[in-house]
């Protein structure tokens, strides 16, 4: 029989082109557990338009990937200050910051809980005579909704099938977003080392939990509905199956023996009050990722995430799809501004003010703590450094210091905005709309939900204007709708220092996975920086 052959039509030719393109993405399977991003590695695809804005946002998206709770957020930004020669300081230290540990021109942080960071950079020309020079704060928090584990972690009976851990909700996250979900755990662990309590950190990106959905043929169509979410009893994850002693590594109430030589290497030999409360399962995880004895580990504060990493997306590339949005890329924007303007000569160098970053934790829950914003960490800071550069000519009496410098300061307080979204339309102000994509958000509430006020709104837009930047959008929130806050009426109550707030437009604020526009970090990046370059002589041409 004779075979018939076609020429292949446009059809062939774009089936064969759609299965190279599934080839090259199925190769990107190997970047899991690197610490380069996989999609650098990947052709851009044939439509992207936004390539000059894709380092960035690579760069970024790793920031997203390793800070998968406060702890890691502080110190995957200390990672980067180094780099950038920035010292560390030890505030716990007598007359630390000192006037022998900081001077003009230098470049130093310091952490608070190891969940909150201040750094800060001293121009050459800062003096406290004169009027002196003042503080141009950048504020951000590292703390974003998830699941925690309880203090107390073991909630399975000894008869389930399946072992779970307890586990709370912090913050106000979207909790339906975190079924069927690969979930990993991170955080910080309190191991004893003789003597000595350490404190290290632990990130395990395996789908070590998962929080299932119920079936649907287990629901009424009424419960299907509504999805209401019972936090305390739907929200525990399985770690794993407690059906065969393979599983689990301990022997069934049957199998158990008597003999000392039958138990388990690694199991908890004594009841002390914390650890018998642990799912045993969980403390053997934790010893066997740090390599630690079991019995060595004293307490641990443990975050739930997901391990799906960050990703470009939409047809151009124009999107970036992550968790933790809010508020991550504030804060990676921010240390990224203060590397980049004092990495310039000749910046410190003509510098008459202190350029700072403070990332703070629990904004999520309020900010009302030791290391939030509404606690004394600025003030502290703001109050140390400025006695710290005034103490070799006291030129200024120590009583008044304080207030002569918030006088010549300020704080942009940036956290992420809404951007308009094209489902719901309907829940924004119809005047007030900002766009992916379009430019910095300035966020406004004439009762005091945002630190925004005419005089401090026109700084930035005159900042913006100058640098040539995107006009900057506005956003307020429909009458009828309640609104959020943040914290810049917190900082500007806690110091004096007048604040604006603002952020980066995005949209699925506080889902498990977020997306913002690639075009925003760039311009997040600029207006940062501008206000880092042009905040002073903005601010003296301003009438007080």
């Amino acid at each position: 029989m004779k075979v018939s052959r076609r020429p292949l039509h446009l059809f062939d030719w774009s089936l064969l082109f759609l299965l190279w393109k599934v080839l090259i993405f199925c190769r990107t399977d190997q970047y899991h557990g690197c610490h380069c991003h996989a999609l650098s590695a990947v052709p851009l695809p044939p439509m992207t338009t936004t390539a000059e804005h894709l380092p960035l946002a690579r760069q970024a998206m790793e920031y997203f990937d390793k800070s998968t709770d406060p702890f890691h957020a502080v110190q995957t930004s200390i990672d980067l200050l180094k780099q950038a020669g920035f010292q560390e300081l030890d505030e716990t230290s007598n007359g630390a910051p000192s006037s022998n540990l900081i001077l003009p021109g230098g470049k130093y942080f310091y952490t608070r809980n190891k969940s909150t960071l201040v750094a800060f950079a001293v121009g050459e020309q800062f003096t406290t005579t004169g009027g002196g020079g003042g503080f141009k704060i950048i504020g951000g928090h590292t703390d974003s909704p998830n699941l925690r584990v309880k203090p107390w972690s073991k909630r399975s009976a000894k008869s389930a099938k399946s072992i779970q851990i307890g586990a709370e909700c912090y913050g106000g996250g979207l909790w339906h977003t975190w079924f069927d979900r690969d979930l990993g755990l991170s955080g910080r662990v309190f191991v004893r080392n003789k003597e000595r309590i350490e404190q290290r950190l632990v990130q395990i990106p395996r789908a070590v939990l998962r929080i299932p959905n119920l079936a649907i043929h287990l629901q009424t169509a009424d419960e299907r509905k509504a999805f209401k979410i019972n936090q305390e009893d739907h929200l525990s994850p399985i770690l794993a199956m407690a059906a065969e002693k393979a599983l689990t590594g301990d022997a069934t109430d049957d199998d158990k023996e008597t003999d000392d030589d039958a138990k388990p290497e690694n199991a908890s030999p004594k009841v002390d009050g914390w650890t018998e409360h642990q799912e045993p399962l969980l403390l053997q995880l934790l010893a066997a990722e740090m390599n630690v004895p079991l019995d060595d580990i004293v307490d641990f504060e443990l975050n739930l995430f997901d391990i799906q990493m960050a990703s470009l997306g939409g047809v151009h590339s124009e999107f970036v799809h992550s968790a933790r949005l809010d508020n991550l890329a504030s804060c990676f924007l921010a240390i990224r501004a203060l590397i980049d303007c004092v990495g310039q000569e000749e910046y410190l160098q003509q510098e008459g003010d202190i350029s700072m970053v403070v990332l703070y934790d629990h904004e999520e829950v309020g900010s009302s703590s030791a290391v939030g914003a509404a606690g004394p960490i600025t003030k502290e800071a703001v109050k140390r450094i400025s006695a710290a550069l005034n103490v070799k000519d006291q030129s200024v009496a120590s009583y008044d210091l304080y207030e002569s410098t918030i006088r010549k300061s300020f704080i942009l307080s940036s956290d992420q905005a809404h951007a308009l979204h094209p489902n719901y339309a309907s829940k924004h102000e119809k005047n007030h709309q900002p766009q992916m994509n379009a430019g910095m958000v300035i966020k406004r509430n004439s009762n005091q939900r945002y630190a925004t006020n005419g005089a401090t709104g026109v700084v930035i837009r005159e900042i913006a204007r100058r640098a040539g930047l995107p006009p900057v959008q506005e956003f307020i929130v429909r009458q009828d709708c309640g609104c959020g806050s943040t914290i810049g009426p917190l900082l500007s109550t806690a110091t004096g220092i007048r604040a604006i707030d603002l952020g980066c437009p995005q949209l699925s604020m506080h889902s498990i996975r977020e997306t913002m526009g690639v075009c925003d970090l760039t311009n997040g990046l600029k207006l940062f920086k501008a206000f880092f370059v042009h905040f002073r002589s903005v601010d003296d041409s301003l009438e007080q």
